[in-house]
């Protein structure tokens, strides 16, 4: 039975061990390695933990009895509960530690990469509308002229890449992370993802924030839909990864676990479904052309290449709105190839004096600091004017925060004059003069 969960159709639950998809010999050594690892003896406990519904994790169960690699040990133990408890055989224990040894994986069967790249498309981010409403809800701290989300709104309900560029301290990594909370559903995460034999684990609590599943009421009448999934997912908030100037190349591609010879879903797999963030593009090591030639392939044609360390290569889906956020112009860190595969570009200019005094007065209500008209019209006539009347809009969080600190150090009530102004001013640009060493 399929499950709407809001607007995304839920991953069927598996009814036979065919429809779960992994071969049976490795789901029945990712049991016998939970059993070996977790020490579990019971059927309902390994199935939360291997995410098979109760009847297929006993027909598991049952298939390594009949090969002599699991033995019953009957109900009579303590904390039973009537349940008939399961013990590894000797050659059941020498089968996970060979199985461990080829790989450490264990829990939470793999979902095939086939059945995910279905469910993919089942929670597309390019199935989204999102609205004017949901933007402005979503950045209302912030101030923003409309002209904006005029190219902010069909360049999120396209989920297709955007660019953000202009000066600094204008808000576009603020911008970014609005844009994330507009989104505002949720999707299925998979805990791991099989190709080949090969498990390759997906989930990241760093990443990847759980929605809360409505629970089953015992007295209904009729059974809900609710945790009615595939439990090899985890229901979670369209996912967000927000990279900075720490980006490598080698954080998009698969990251191999030699020890536990285990592997990791790099960053943009993380990502699916939801939103991929480069901040400050152009303070990476790597030059910002090499960057977007890597994400070519993956903006045009919605597919992943990924390598294994054997060096075979295979597609995996590629569903994740691309933001990248630089404070160079477009032109002097892309070529025109590269350029034309961004699908939107974006200015963030800094705020003209109206929208200036409205985020000044904004931050000051919001900090506590009364606004004193004589220093507001000594900072509008003596200070800007010495950088040519340009705005940004981390000047007044800046300016605030210094004079809140200076009252702070002095002993006095929050206030700003003149004199205060000029002490902050002075900490928000470095004078130009030679150092002599």
């Amino acid at each position: 039975m399929n499950v709407h969960a809001g607007n995304v159709l839920a991953p069927p639950v598996p009814r036979t061990l065919q429809e779960v998809g992994v071969p049976v010999i490795m789901m029945r050594d990712i049991l016998l390695k939970t059993m070996f690892r977790m020490n579990l003896d019971q059927v309902s406990k390994l199935s939360r933990v291997v995410a098979l519904p109760l009847g297929l994790t006993q027909e598991l169960v049952d298939l390594a009895r009949q090969q002599k690699l699991v033995e019953a040990m009957g109900t009579l133990h303590a904390n039973s509960g009537g349940e008939m408890a399961y013990q590894l055989s000797d050659a059941g224990r020498a089968r996970a530690q060979d199985a461990l040894a080829q790989s450490e994986y264990y829990g939470a069967m793999p979902v095939p990469l086939t059945d995910y790249r279905a469910q993919t498309k089942r929670q597309s981010i390019r199935n989204i509308q999102v609205t004017r409403e949901q933007l402005l809800g979503a950045m209302g701290h912030l101030i923003l002229p409309n002209e904006l989300l005029d190219h902010l709104g069909p360049a999120v309900s396209a989920g297709r890449s955007i660019l953000m560029y202009g000066p600094p301290g204008n808000g576009k990594s603020s911008i970014s992370n609005g844009i994330r909370d507009a989104l505002g559903d949720n999707i299925y995460v998979p805990r791991a993802l099989e190709y080949q034999g090969t498990v390759i684990t997906v989930y990241d609590p760093i990443v990847h924030t759980l929605a809360p599943v409505a629970e089953e009421d015992p007295n209904a009448l009729r059974k809900s839909t609710a945790g009615m999934f595939d439990q090899r997912y985890v229901y979670c908030r369209r996912p967000t990864v927000i990279t900075g100037g720490e980006l490598s190349l080698s954080m998009l591609d698969l990251v191999y676990n030699p020890v536990a010879r285990t592997y990791q879903a790099p960053l943009q797999l993380k990502s699916t479904g939801g939103v991929f963030i480069v901040d400050d593009l152009g303070r990476q090591a790597e030059p910002p052309q090499a960057l977007i030639n890597r994400w070519i392939v993956p903006l045009e044609e919605g597919k992943d290449i990924l390598a294994l360390q054997s060096g075979e290569k295979f597609e995996v889906p590629f569903d994740t709105l691309v933001i990248f956020s630089t404070n160079f112009h477009p032109n002097d860190i892309f070529d025109k190839a590269a350029l034309r595969r961004i699908f939107f570009k974006i200015k963030i200019d800094g705020p003209g004096q109206a929208d200036y005094l409205k985020i000044f007065a904004m931050v000051a209500r919001k900090k506590k600091m009364p606004l004193n008209e004589e220093a507001l019209m000594y900072l509008m006539r003596e200070k800007y004017p010495l950088i040519d009347n340009i705005y940004a809009n981390y000047q007044p969080v800046f300016l605030i925060d210094q004079m809140i600190a200076i009252c702070n150090f002095e002993g006095i009530p929050y206030q700003m004059s003149p004199a205060l102004i000029d002490r902050a001013w002075a900490n928000l640009f470095v004078k130009e003069e030679a150092i002599v060493h």
